[in-house]
């Protein structure tokens, strides 16, 4: 059985004894969906869930906040860093607000990450030689 557990995010895969008594314990705290409760070793890929779904849809501002957190900075620390309003720092995390290259530019230096990784539509595409490239 594959559970996911919304918040906090947890991807548990269940097998075995009393499984079901586990999930119950699990759902008296956490909000659950259960993915697949197919009793053979079949999984479900997590690309076709609608917890990855929605995650994909805001992967950059994802990323950002990956970033963020990891540089140990709230959002108004970074957005005194950048000049900018706490709030557009929370719409770029939320996609609510896209941001330039320019600001990309601003926020990989602030944040010591490569640039590319928060520039939207930079997915690396396979050339012919079978070697990766960046579409900027």
């Amino acid at each position: 059985m594959l559970v996911l557990v919304k918040k906090p995010h947890i991807e548990l895969s269940i097998h075995g004894e009393s499984v079901n008594e586990l999930l119950t314990w699990i759902k008296k705290k956490y909000d659950v969906v259960v993915l697949t409760s197919e009793e053979k070793d079949e999984y479900l890929p997590i690309e076709s869930t609608e917890f990855w779904k929605e995650m994909e849809k805001n992967r950059i501002g994802n990323l950002l906040a990956g970033a963020r957190l990891k540089a140990g900075l709230t959002q108004t620390e970074l957005a005194e860093q950048l000049g900018v309003r706490q709030n557009m720092v929370s719409d770029y995390e939320r996609g609510r607000r896209t941001y330039s290259d320019s600001m990309a530019s601003r926020l990989s230096e602030t944040l010591k990450v490569k640039e590319e990784h928060l520039k939207y539509g930079s997915e690396l595409k396979k050339t012919n030689n079978g070697k990766k490239k960046s579409n900027n």
